[in-house]
């Protein structure tokens, strides 16, 4: 437990994980590209005491390793939040009455910290802004990428109250910092905070809300959790389970909602759903491509409090990996036992970097019966957030899940393509810039399981990686692992990629291979890369298909861009790249950085 941002700060630097920067350096840009570097190699947290032109210090890398992303969330490693939830939720159903109330005793210490805890004085109110004195230019809000549309509140803790409900959420949602007081609000078609939203505007309502930036990290990663909606429960009790300490709530200065009263500083206002939606983007995401330009609702920002000494906290999202993914894994811990809940056959589960968390999800099952992987597959496609999952591989309990490149070439040796390939279509993350339409689109399932004699048993297969390649005038680029070919083109007409694929496949160097990735010439070919690029740009049901080899079916994705040719009328984004002249810069700069 930490009680505040402050405290895990000081933690950091006496276990030698974060690094102070001294020298003066620019919330533009500069910034991110010092953090990526660090992030990228498992470096240091960092602060930075001076940022030009603003007037608070900058905090940024808190969740940087998956073994720092412990240490916020108070474990020695991320598998003991699902022993944690194990633990609480082991139940016995074959006692009752009194049997049963005493074998909850001792689970009770568990939920310790569980009811947040109301306060009248708070910290994060030491400093109280009103009206023409708020002024969101003196934070170090960051503009991450060269093509941001702007600088962007990227660790926002968002409180909202339903209007019809009364219940709570506490959300992370992207804020472009419009002019001095107001910001525009990411709420997704999917997210809660846009739900309360609506009910406002039905109910002629103008929506209160609070920003919270900083506090204990464990409230920080709560924020992101895809937390159920259980009546009466919010992130604010999930947090205060993890910490196993109550959360310290006050009321906020000018809005009746709860504010963290240890968070670093807290915007409040309203948000007028009669207000005309503003333009907000693009932004470099999580998914390493920019999301276009669109209309979300504005937050004007009524009042800021914040702490003396107050410090900003700040992430950035862009080409994997990231500390996002760090974040990912965590949930991914703390969910497993609810997921066995509801799938008992579900050994373990992984959300490799690669796929960006929604793209790509390997599962291993206990498998007793044929077909069993698919009604895994459809299983999670209906659990939550998990409805956004593009493709699913699935292999059989034993098997490591991670790193996830080294998974799928073990879900080759027993997956035919075509046979045990199966594709659907449902719900798609709004950030999905390649499925067929806004926030819908194909999935795929690759059954990597044994196979039993209803399934058609297992077909031999040997899988190989030649050193000699055949010569293509399209194909600027290959390589081949066991099973997995790719390649590399410039993206010139419709079909192209198929019919280069098809060339290839008639080769002799199409034995041993079960996966043909093709993907755009800018593309290196790392595993990482390759499948983050092509993961990306695929809608399964379109971008896939069975193709022949020389020793039979070959499962084919063109990860290339999609021409309006083809059919394909969404924008297609650019793909995030630092400027040339920032690197340059930091790189002349770097000793000075003192890291």
């Amino acid at each position: 437990m930490f009680r505040n941002l402050g405290a895990y700060l000081e933690a950091l630097e006496r276990r030698g994980e974060l690094r102070r920067v001294r020298v003066p350096v620019t919330s533009e840009l500069e910034i991110t590209e010092i953090a990526d570097r660090l992030v990228k190699r498992g470096g240091p947290a960092l602060l930075f005491e001076k940022v030009v032109g603003k007037d608070f210090p900058l905090a940024i890398g808190l969740f940087g390793t998956r073994s720092r992303t412990a240490f916020a969330l108070g474990v020695e490693d991320l598998d003991e939040l699902a022993r944690k939830v194990e633990t609480l939720l082991a139940l016995n159903p074959g006692k009752g009455g009194l049997s049963a109330l005493l074998g909850l005793l001792p689970k009770l210490p568990l939920l310790k910290g569980f009811f947040p805890k109301r306060v009248a004085r708070a910290p994060v109110q030491e400093v109280v802004l009103r009206g023409e004195a708020v002024d969101l230019f003196r934070l170090p809000v960051l503009k991450c990428w060269p093509l941001d549309g702007g600088p962007f509140i990227t660790l926002p803790l968002v409180i909202t109250r339903d209007p019809e409900t009364g219940e709570l959420n506490l959300g992370m949602y992207r804020m472009q910092v419009l002019d001095q007081r107001s910001t525009a609000m990411h709420w997704q078609l999917h997210k809660v905070g846009r739900r309360h939203l609506e009910k406002a505007r039905r109910l002629g309502q103008k929506l209160p809300v609070a920003v919270a930036l900083g506090g204990d990290p464990v409230l920080t990663y709560a924020a992101t959790a895809p937390l159920p909606p259980l009546p009466g429960v919010s992130e604010f009790h999930l947090a205060g389970f993890l910490r196993g300490a109550p959360m310290e709530l006050a009321r906020g200065v000018t809005v009746d909602l709860p504010v963290p009263a240890e968070a670093e500083f807290v915007l409040e206002g309203y948000i007028d759903p009669e207000e005309p939606l503003v333009e907000e983007g693009p932004f470099g995401d999580h998914t390493g491509f920019y999301t276009p330009v669109d209309l979300y609702p504005r937050f004007h920002v009524t009042a800021i409090t914040h702490r003396k000494g107050a410090v900003y906290p700040a992430t950035i999202v862009g080409v994997p990996p990231m500390e996002d993914a760090y974040l990912i894994e965590a949930t991914e811990r703390l969910f497993l036992p609810a997921l066995r809940l509801v799938l008992p056959e579900v050994a373990d589960y992984h959300l490799p970097p690669e796929g960006v968390a929604h793209n790509w999800v390997n599962v291993a099952l206990r498998k007793e019966y044929p077909g069993q992987a698919y009604k895994v597959a459809y299983g999670l496609l209906g659990l939550g957030q998990m409805m956004f999952a593009k493709v699913l591989v699935v292999v059989d309990e034993g098997v490591p899940l991670k790193p996830g490149f080294e998974t799928l070439l073990h879900a080759l040796r027993h997956a035919l393509p075509g046979r045990d390939t199966l594709f659907l279509r449902g719900p798609m993350d709004v950030l999905d810039h390649s499925a067929r339409a806004f926030a819908y689109g194909g999935k795929l399932v690759i059954d990597g399981t044994r196979k039993l004699p209803e399934e058609g048993e297992e077909v031999p297969f040997t899988p190989k990686a030649h050193s000699h390649l055949p010569e293509d005038p399209e194909a600027l680029a290959q390589r081949q692992w066991p099973g997995v070919w790719g390649v590399t083109l410039r993206k010139e007409a419709p079909g192209q990629a198929f019919r280069l694929a098809e060339r290839l496949l008639r080769t002799p160097e199409s034995a041993g291979i079960r996966l043909l990735l093709l993907a755009d010439h800018d593309t290196a070919l790392s595993p990482e890369e390759l499948l983050w690029a092509v993961l990306n740009n695929i809608d399964p049901e379109r971008d896939a298909r069975v193709m022949d080899g020389v020793e039979g079916p070959v499962l084919v994705l063109d990860g290339t861009k999609k021409l309006p040719e083809e059919g394909f009328t969404r924008v297609w984004p650019e793909r995030i790249r630092m400027d040339e002249r920032i690197k340059a810069l930091v790189d002349d700069r770097w000793a000075e950085y003192g890291i």
